[in-house]
C-alpha cells in the first residue's frame, strides 16, 4: 500500500478511535492497520496517535495533520474519479435536489431521458422546496429557482420563469378584473406559503418595483393547490408560469395585471466548487442546459 493508503488508514483509525474498527472498515487486519500508521509516523518523524490498551486518541500534531490529510485524500479520490470517468464515461450515483412543483411538472421527464442516456449512472432525486445544504447533506447538484444567495456554489443558468397573477373567468366576471396592483386590496387572494413573503406581491409600475400587501383566507403550501382554488373561483393566485401554463392555455385561468408583471425568476443548476468536477455532475448540468435552452415551453401557447 502506498503513501495515500497509509494516510487513509490513519484517517480511519482517527475517526473510529480504534485500530480494530478501522481495520474492519478497510478490510485489513488490525496488525496491518497498526503497521501502516506506524510507517506514516516514521516517515513524518512525528507521533500522530496516542495508543493505550483501551483507547486511541490524536496527539496535537495528529489533530493538526488530520484535517489536511482528509482534504488530501478527498482531492486524490476526486482526481482519480475524474480521470476514470473521462476514460470510461460517468458512472455511480448522482444525488440531486429540486423544488417540488418544478421537479414534478418540468424536471421529471428530463430526468428520465437523462437516465436513459447514461445507463451507468444511478439517480437519487429529492423534491423539496427548501434550499438543501449540498455539501453537508451529500448532494451532487440541485436545481434552484430565484435569485441565488449562496456564493459558495457554482451556478449555471438553465432558464427563466415568468411569475403570473391569474384568476378564473367566473371570478373575474363576478368581481371584475383589477386594473392596478393596488386594486388587489379589495379582492380575494389565494396565498402560496412557499413564497418568501406570501403576503407581499411584487409588481413593476412605471419602471420601478412596488410591493403590494395582499390578504386571503385560503393559504396553501403547494402551487398546484393554490391554482386549483383559483380555478374554482376562490380568488386571485400568483404562481410561476411553469405551473400555471396548462390552465392558461386551456382558458381555465386568465392573466390578471399582465402590464405590471414582475421580472422573471432565473432557474439555475448549482453544484459545489471542486477542482476536479465529477463527470456525472458535468454531464448532468450540460444535459439540463441543453434541454431547457431557448424560450421555455411553459411560456408558449397562452
Amino acid at each position: 500500500m502506498d503513501g495515500i493508503g497509509d494516510i487513509r488508514t490513519f484517517i480511519a483509525v482517527a475517526d473510529a478511535r480504534s485500530f480494530a474498527a478501522a481495520a474492519r472498515k478497510l478490510a485489513i487486519s488490525p496488525a496491518q492497520a497498526s503497521k501502516l500508521v506506524a510507517r506514516l509516523e516514521d516517515r513524518l518523524g512525528a507521533r500522530l496517535l496516542n495508543r493505550t490498551t483501551r483507547d486511541v486518541s490524536l496527539t496535537d500534531v495528529g489533530r493538526a495533520y488530520l484535517d489536511r490529510a482528509r482534504a488530501l485524500v478527498d482531492e486524490f479520490d476526486a482526481l482519480e474519479t475524474s480521470v476514470r470517468d473521462t476514460a470510461k464515461g460517468p458512472r455511480g450515483l448522482l444525488k440531486v435536489s429540486a423544488p417540488v412543483s418544478f421537479g414534478a411538472l418540468q424536471l421529471q421527464p428530463a430526468l428520465l431521458d437523462f437516465a436513459a442516456a447514461y445507463p451507468d449512472l444511478g439517480l437519487e432525486v429529492f423534491y423539496a422546496d427548501r434550499a438543501v445544504n449540498l455539501v453537508d447533506e451529500g448532494f451532487d447538484a440541485a436545481v434552484r429557482i430565484g435569485h441565488l444567495s449562496d456564493s459558495s456554489l457554482v451556478a449555471r443558468r438553465l432558464a427563466v420563469t415568468r411569475v403570473v397573477t391569474c384568476a378564473s373567468p367566473a371570478y373575474l366576471a363576478h368581481r371584475g378584473a383589477p386594473e392596478r396592483p393596488s386594486d388587489l386590496s379589495s379582492h380575494d387572494v389565494v396565498l402560496d406559503l412557499n413564497l418568501r413573503d406570501p403576503s407581499h406581491w411584487p409588481f413593476v409600475e412605471n419602471g420601478r418595483r412596488i410591493d403590494v400587501r395582499v390578504q386571503g383566507r385560503l393559504r396553501f403550501s403547494r402551487a398546484e393547490a393554490c391554482l386549483a382554488a383559483a380555478r374554482e373561483g376562490w380568488g386571485i393566485a400568483r404562481e410561476p408560469a411553469f405551473v400555471a401554463a396548462e390552465d392558461l392555455r386551456a382558458g381555465r385561468l386568465k392573466l390578471v395585471l399582465p402590464a405590471f408583471e414582475p421580472q422573471p425568476l432565473p432557474i439555475h443548476a448549482v453544484y459545489p466548487h471542486a477542482r476536479h468536477l465529477a463527470a456525472k455532475v458535468r454531464v448532468f448540468v450540460d444535459f439540463l442546459a441543453e434541454r431547457f435552452a431557448g424560450e421555455p415551453e411553459w411560456h408558449r401557447g397562452w
